[in-house]
């Protein structure tokens, strides 16, 4: 669980560093990324045939770097969807979720042909840690994405960069809306199955290190959810991530 909270806290913070900073440096960046996501696929594919402590922690970190890649390719716009413009006030209903969904559908296609893409590779592996690691990654930001939508009571949107503003348009009211209280109860119930599925793993072996990453980021995306209810910004923990906003704020 450490080991969770470690990578995901300072991977978020350098890709919002990466995303935040000038435009002009986005293609070296977007490279760089590349090469790492083609280095976290083969350790997925290396770590689902070792049944071993070190093959389900090589599956989880592969399994990071592919989601890096994707969460970067978006964030620099190099991956998002045909519509890059506000939300109109005139849409509503479900012309006005055509345009929100219009605003990352490319990204959601290739995060779902990513998914198959592991899981197939990993089928009947002796450790699939990698690929159940994206599965979940991919369903519990699905899930934010459409909680945003619906509603939050909290305000969101601090670690966009400025190039990806216009997305705040597309979030609901800020209200404790009936799909967020549905997201926020599933989040929690998943996290406790996860975590009974880390308790009775045999002790000491590669599926309890497995079952416990699993349980670590399911408790991440429940947390995150109970963020959405709470007056936390949610780039305050990253604001060493961003200097140029933090600057800004101190001036």
């Amino acid at each position: 669980m450490v080991v969770t909270l470690v990578v995901w806290f300072f991977a978020t913070g350098l890709i919002a560093w990466l995303d935040n900073r000038d435009r002009t440096t986005f293609p070296r960046a977007l490279a760089i990324a590349g090469v790492g996501g083609i280095a976290g696929l083969i350790a997925v594919v290396i770590g689902s045939q070792m049944n071993t402590i070190a093959g389900a922690y090589t599956g989880f970190v592969g399994a990071l770097m592919v989601w890096s890649w994707h969460e970067a390719s978006f964030l620099m716009g190099a991956v998002a969807g045909p519509r890059r413009e506000p939300s109109r006030p005139s849409a509503h209903g479900w012309e006005r979720f055509v345009d929100a969904s219009s605003t990352l559908i490319y990204h959601e296609i290739a995060l779902a042909l990513t998914a198959l893409m592991l899981l197939s590779l990993s089928w009947n592996a002796p450790n699939p840690t990698g690929a159940q690691v994206f599965v979940l990654l991919f369903a519990l930001r699905l899930c934010s994405k459409l909680v945003l939508y619906a509603g939050v009571p909290n305000e969101i949107g601090t670690l966009l960069p400025p190039h990806l503003h216009y997305l705040c348009s597309y979030f609901g009211p800020q209200r404790f809306s009936a799909a967020f209280a549905c997201s926020l109860v599933g989040t929690i119930a998943l996290a406790a199955w996860l975590g009974a599925n880390a308790l009775a793993a045999p002790a000491a072996s590669a599926k309890v290190v497995s079952a416990s990453l699993l349980f670590a980021l399911g408790a991440l995306g429940a947390v995150e959810h109970i963020f959405f209810a709470l007056p936390f910004r949610d780039g305050a923990l990253w604001g060493w991530a961003l200097p140029s906003r933090t600057n800004r704020i101190n001036a």
